[in-house]
Formats: structure tokens, C-alpha cells, sequence
């Protein structure tokens, strides 16, 4: 046992970084659902408004981030591994970067119509970043949250696997149906990127189930 894990049993632990975890889930817990409304409109006029909204939350996103960083640069013992600490709050971030990604593409593309899996996939970005706060909130007392966490991560694995079904039958049919190439093309990036939403909340999961396991 290395002198860092030693002290780990004497020296208290810095609860700091709990508050911004919270912090930063519930900031991407807003920006899905701003999506999810950004997708229920048809007009122009509306996706601006709400993506400026989005962008908003991805800059406060920006900026819990930076505390974190700044948090963890000057803490001595943290409440689990520094590496673990960094990735899951560079997780969170990535999601509501793409979210932001997302809102600024139908924005400046002006697809012809929304997908109606638009609007399905936004629901299951929506179901799993529940679920990743749900984990996020429970790390706090993770040895008596264990079972809560690990159902969690598991419907968030269940949610990627069920978006990359919803994925790839869409895109299937894009270009099967899509006979304008600019409008495949806008479409089939919108579609990109959403998957990836879910792909990088699941990334959130690895993180806390690695976490779970070094606290075993």
C-alpha cells in the first residue's frame, strides 16, 4: 500500500467536490431538457431562441468544469481518485458540448423537417441523464447507495443500446428515403450526434461503476 492510500485512512477526505458534481449533472439535466423543447418546435424563429438557452447552459457547464479543475488542483486528499475526479466531471461536459453541438446544427442547417427520432432519441437522452443524476447524487454515501447506483448505470447501458437500435434503423432509412443529398447530409449529422449524447452518458456510468469498484 503506497503512503497516498495510507493517508487516505487518517487524513479527511475534501467534500468540496460534491456540491459540483450536483451542480454540474443538474446543469445537464437542463440542457436536455431545453432539447427536448427545441425539438418540439417546427420553426425557425424557436430553435435560435432555445439554442441560445443551450448555449447558456453549456457555458455555465464551462464554468463548474473550471471550479472543479481549479478545486481539484489545490485538494490534498480528494473523495476518490484524481483521474476519476477529472473524467467524470470531462463526461458531463462532453454531453452538454454536444447537446450545444446538436441545437447549433439544426440551427445553422435548417433541415427541411425534423425527424420524428429526433424527438425520441432527445427523450432517451433525456431518461438517461435522469438516471446519471441519480447516480451523481448518490455517490455521496456510495457504500449505502450501492444497489440504487449500479440499477442506475444499468438502465443507462439499456437506454445506449435501445438509441443505437433507434440510430441505425434511422439512419437505414434516410438514405433509403432521402433523395436531396443536402437534406441526407444534415439529417445523418443531427442523427450523429444525438447517438453520441447517449454514448457519452454512458461514458459517465464507466466512470462511477470504476469509482464503485475502487471503493470496494
Amino acid at each position: 500500500m503506497n503512503i497516498d492510500k495510507i493517508l487516505k485512512f487518517f487524513v479527511p477526505k475534501d467534500h468540496s467536490f460534491y456540491p459540483l458534481f450536483e451542480e454540474d449533472v443538474k446543469n445537464m439535466v437542463r440542457a436536455t431538457e431545453l432539447l427536448k423543447e427545441m425539438l418540439s418546435y417546427t420553426e425557425t424563429e424557436d430553435h435560435e431562441r432555445i439554442h441560445k438557452e443551450i448555449k447558456e447552459v453549456e457555458h455555465i457547464g464551462d464554468q463548474i468544469t473550471d471550479k472543479a479543475y481549479q478545486q481539484l488542483n489545490k485538494s490534498f486528499i480528494t473523495p476518490f481518485d484524481r483521474e476519476d475526479i477529472h473524467e467524470l466531471t470531462a463526461h458531463i461536459d462532453d454531453v452538454v458540448d454536444s447537446i450545444n453541438g446538436v441545437s447549433r446544427r439544426i440551427c445553422l442547417y435548417k433541415p427541411k423537417k425534423l425527424l420524428p427520432v429526433y424527438k425520441q432519441m432527445a427523450d432517451m437522452i433525456h431518461e438517461a441523464a435522469k438516471e446519471v443524476q441519480l447516480c451523481v447524487h448518490s455517490l455521496n454515501d456510495a457504500a449505502a447507495n450501492k444497489k440504487e447506483i449500479t440499477k442506475a448505470c444499468n438502465n443507462v447501458t439499456a437506454i445506449e443500446h435501445k438509441a443505437d437500435d433507434y440510430y441505425y434503423i434511422a439512419v437505414s432509412e434516410l438514405f433509403e428515403k432521402e433523395k436531396d443529398p443536402a437534406e441526407l447530409l444534415k439529417n445523418n449529422k443531427i442523427l450523429e450526434i444525438l447517438e453520441r449524447c447517449v454514448d457519452e452518458e454512458e461514458d459517465i456510468t464507466d466512470v462511477i461503476k470504476a469509482i464503485m469498484i475502487k471503493m470496494a
